[in-house]
């Protein structure tokens, strides 16, 4: 039974309406109403969850998202996350997560993941997971991408959150990708191919004074400050370096 849930979609609207946050929505008819489907969201921010959830709403679904399992041991988002029944997943040990997703897309569930697995410091679409089309095609469900634009200025990685008015976010909703799961990598290949020319769109669409040269939200491709996809990899190259490290010294003492 889902109490905390709708509750927060409510909340998420009056959030929407009392900070004139314009949402420029595409492609919603593709989220089926009734029956399991499986949402391919870009990740540019930790509001994502909440952005990604609205057209599902919007068609009177809620969806169930994919996360890793340290947002489920915290104390205070674990109950949060588990009461609005979202799925963990061992990023060292994925199958169970897996398995679950796919149990609840054959249960008629929408299930929503973030393909690139963490967030996106360039703003472009990363290299994308072959799990995505795998559980797509063992549940036999539509697989369906969905890619923001904008949730970044409002929190992400190594920035403040930004609550400030008058923001607009862009979303575009796919039509549904045929998978078999018979070449994953061929198939995650199409996938990102359609989730990068629906950025492209965003991005081209977007209200160019939200947007200003040299601005740390947008990618160097269209003029921005963000780093580049090599210069982002780097980053995680390192912040994983340290988190063994990290890992290594707690377990030494």
């Amino acid at each position: 039974m889902d109490i905390s849930y709708p509750v927060t979609i409510a909340a998420a609207r009056t959030w929407f309406k009392l900070g004139d946050i314009t949402i420029n929505m595409t492609g919603e008819e593709h989220i089926p109403e009734k029956g399991g489907a499986l949402l391919a969201v870009n990740h540019l921010s930790f509001v994502d969850y909440i952005m990604a959830g609205v057209p599902g709403a919007d068609r009177g679904r809620l969806t169930r998202f994919i996360a890793k399992k340290e947002v489920f041991d915290h104390p205070v988002g674990g109950p949060v996350m588990r009461s609005f029944h979202h799925i963990p997943i061992d990023r060292s040990y994925g199958a169970a997560g897996m398995k679950k997703a796919v149990d609840y897309l054959q249960d008629g569930e929408i299930v929503g993941i973030f393909p690139e697995a963490t967030l996106s410091r360039s703003f472009l679409i990363k290299e994308l997971k072959t799990g995505t089309v795998r559980i797509a095609a063992e549940a036999g469900v539509p697989l369906i991408p969905v890619v923001l634009w904008g949730t970044q200025r409002i929190l992400t990685k190594g920035k403040k959150i930004d609550l400030s008015r008058h923001k607009t976010i862009g979303m575009e909703i796919g039509a549904p990708l045929p998978v078999t799961g018979e070449d994953p990598a061929a198939e995650t290949a199409e996938l990102k191919s359609r989730m990068e020319a629906m950025l492209d769109r965003l991005i081209k669409a977007h209200p160019a004074e939200e947007q200003p040269p040299g601005s740390w939200w947008l990618p160097k491709a269209y003029g921005g400050s963000a780093p580049t996809l090599e210069e982002a990899e780097a980053m995680y190259a390192e912040e994983r370096r340290l988190r063994a490290e990290r890992k290594a010294a707690k377990k030494k003492s």
